[in-house]
């Protein structure tokens, strides 16, 4: 790895930054990029830390972590060069910004239409032509919806997707499922599955034209350590 890991910025000199998402995905990516050779200070695993930007073994490269639904838009208007984000992310802002040149294989779910129970029996998808669900995925879902002539009403919440049917607010969701566990334990079957979703390497178009070696060093890096794997 390269001892100087910069970019310029006027007559500035600003570290690389990659981007890291809170939540699950973290405890599986964190081994791929200790493979790579990229390891963060301490305080980044202490769970008490405020901090939110870290420094790293290797001189001009910066790790900063954030919610994981906002590491694709940190990425793409260019306040960090690279991130790690969900394909479920990446689908449903669309940044054109954005390039994905590794599928990590870790952080497996999948985007699923669910609805009560009660309802499968009786329900025939492929027969709807207006449909009314609570999902964090609108546009995805939209998009779902409507390659297959059905009229999609999204109602935009940020979580606690199974309560809209129990409340009333829907009677469908569309939502991030990994086991079913949870759909299960509130009354919901899942029904079809959107896409499938994996942890995504994504570097801002332009950085990496600006950046080529300092970027495509750690790209190359980060591959490797996915082979290894």
């Amino acid at each position: 790895m390269t001892a100087q890991m910069r970019r310029k910025t006027g007559n500035s000199t600003d570290p690389i930054i990659l981007a890291l998402p809170k939540g699950r995905i973290l405890p599986e990516v964190m081994p791929l990029l200790t493979r790579a050779g990229i390891r963060v200070e301490p305080d980044f695993d202490n769970d008490r830390s405020r901090k939110l930007r870290f420094q790293t073994n290797i001189a001009g490269l910066t790790v900063v972590r954030v919610r994981s639904f906002d590491v694709a838009t940190f990425v793409a208007f260019g306040a960090a060069h690279l991130g790690v984000a969900g394909s479920d992310v990446l689908m449903e802002f669309d940044y054109p910004e954005l390039y994905a040149p590794i599928d990590l294989g870790v952080g497996r779910c999948r985007i699923a239409v669910a609805e009560p129970k009660e309802l499968v029996a009786n329900d025939d998808p492929s027969r709807w032509s207006h449909v009314r669900v609570a999902t964090k995925y609108p546009e995805t879902a939209r998009r779902y919806f409507a390659t297959r002539g059905v009229q999609a009403e999204c109602i935009a919440l940020s979580g606690a997707m199974e309560l809209a049917p129990q409340l009333g607010l829907c009677t469908r969701i569309v939502d991030l499922v990994q086991t079913g566990a949870t759909l299960k334990a509130n009354g919901l079957a899942e029904i079809e599955t959107i896409a499938e979703v994996s942890a995504r390497l994504v570097v801002n178009r332009t950085a990496l034209k600006l950046h080529p070696e300092a970027i495509g060093e750690l790209v190359s890096r980060i591959q490797e350590a996915v082979d290894a794997a």
